[in-house]
């Protein structure tokens, strides 16, 4: 067995055993926290910092929308391109704990919006970038708790988000 194919075993592993922790409260809990992190709530948010008025709260509307819409494009164009099959079409039997957005699987958009957000707030000074941050974690752990992505996908969305961050919090500034 090659690397890679021992590396895919892990992760199967890994998820199959989180996923199976699930018990229907915590279900509920996990399910909120991953609709939390779909696009119409980042675009909420942002349209909810860009009407508050100040230029502060202005930058960091358009620095969200920047990063998340960034980090979401990526994600859905690497989709494409790896193919990777979701959970419950790659592993016989498995049944995911939560409705998938789309057929593909690697990287999850979802984690890398988040934690994109969390890279272009770091630092405001205003506790967003650390409370984004923290959430961004609980959205991708919700992905993999719930069976809608492998735990690789997830760590590959964080990647991107934060490389997506950054080019935001380079390219808009005050």
């Amino acid at each position: 067995m090659t690397a890679w194919r021992r590396l895919l075993a892990w992760d199967e592993r890994v998820l199959v055993r989180v996923v199976r922790w699930q018990r229907p409260a915590s279900v509920r809990l996990l399910r909120t926290l991953t609709h939390l992190g779909d696009t119409p709530v980042w675009l909420f948010v942002g349209l909810t910092l860009a009407a508050a008025g100040t230029a502060g709260t202005k930058l960091l509307a358009l620095r969200l929308g920047a990063s998340a819409g960034l980090a979401a494009l990526l994600a859905q164009a690497v989709k494409r391109l790896s193919r990777r099959r979701r959970p419950n079409a790659g592993i016989v039997g498995f049944v995911a704990l939560v409705q998938n957005p789309d057929a593909f699987s690697f990287p999850s958009g979802h984690t890398a919006a988040a934690v994109a957000a969390a890279i272009a707030w770091a630092g405001e000074g205003t506790g967003l970038g650390a409370l984004a941050a923290g959430f961004a974690g609980l959205i991708g752990c919700s992905r993999v708790a719930l069976g809608a992505h492998y735990p690789l996908d997830v760590m590959a969305g964080a990647l991107l988000g934060l490389g997506c961050g950054a080019l935001a919090r380079v390219l808009v500034v005050g």
